[in-house]
């Protein structure tokens, strides 16, 4: 007797405007490959006009997706408008990953997940430091605090070109988050452990701040969650400072994995093969 049931073909998305950048479909296609799944992911250009309705779709079932990744500029209307936001994504404010259970929309965001993972595997005794510099105080940065909070670090100082937007960080992350105007960056990067940037600076003919990399200590860790160029400005001086640096793709490479794991029901690994494949995609487009 044939069995007349359709097989079911699992399919995620990631969603953006533009979205024609994303390297998520070179990740997620490459663990289809490894775990021979039958299903896909695919990229989708939703535009900000359309995304309460892309939301109804995912929602009602319509749209035929198990979830998805969310990216620029979607990420805090996903966390207003999903159903269930669990206390990480809330805390942040935004959300990458999304997953329907029982015709609700869930989310929750894995950046931070991603920037502490990376750091595990580059250099795992990053959550040893005392003291962390976060560099810029937009909506990347939220998840990157998140983190390095979590880790137990002691101070953590924000500088941004808007001490205000710093000030609101520091009283969302809690006591242990200090806020602090670009005047004051020589100041606290004093016996700082840990250097990371989450602003733009640097990228597309920005200025990048004359940084003291003496002032950090000798044994510091600088790490840039920018992958576009892979070895930024800031990293290229911090390594030939004489200090340990972590590019930003791992990050991007890492955030990924407890999405696939909500959508396919594996967990995948970030292998340094999918890390060639990312990197060859990066030199051949930018």
């Amino acid at each position: 007797m044939n069995d007349s049931r359709e097989t079911i073909s699992p399919r995620a998305f990631v969603a953006g405007y533009p979205i024609r950048h994303s390297r998520s479909p070179i990740i997620h296609g490459y663990w289809l490959q490894q775990f021979n799944l039958f299903g896909s992911y695919a990229a989708v250009e939703v535009s900000p006009e359309d995304f309460h309705a892309f939301i109804a779709g995912l929602r009602s079932g319509e749209s035929g997706y198990r979830g998805g990744n969310i990216t620029i500029p979607h990420k805090e209307e996903a966390c207003r408008l999903a159903d269930h936001v669990d206390d990480i994504a809330r805390e942040i404010g935004a959300a990458n990953t999304l997953w329907v259970e029982e015709g609700k929309v869930c989310a929750t965001n894995t950046d931070a997940y991603g920037f502490a993972a990376n750091l595990d595997q580059h250099q795992p005794d990053w959550a040893k430091a005392d003291k962390a510099v976060v560099l810029g105080a937009g909506g990347a940065s939220r998840a990157i605090i998140q983190a390095v909070r979590d880790r137990g670090i002691r101070e953590i100082h924000v500088v941004n070109r808007t001490v205000q937007r710093a000030q609101e960080l520091a009283h969302l992350f809690g006591e242990r988050v200090f806020a602090h105007g670009m005047a004051a960056l020589d100041e606290v990067l004093g016996g700082a452990d840990l250097f990371i940037n989450t602003s733009s600076l640097g990228m597309k003919g920005e200025a990048f701040p004359k940084i003291r990399w003496d002032r950090l200590a000798a044994s510091a860790i600088v790490t840039d969650i920018v992958y576009v160029p892979l070895k930024t400005q800031m990293l290229r001086e911090a390594e030939a400072a004489g200090l340990a640096t972590v590019d930003g793709l791992g990050m991007l490479l890492h955030q990924a994995v407890p999405g696939f794991e909500k959508w396919f029901g594996r967990r995948p690994e970030v292998t340094p093969e999918l890390r060639q494949r990312v990197e060859a995609d990066l030199e051949a487009h930018g």
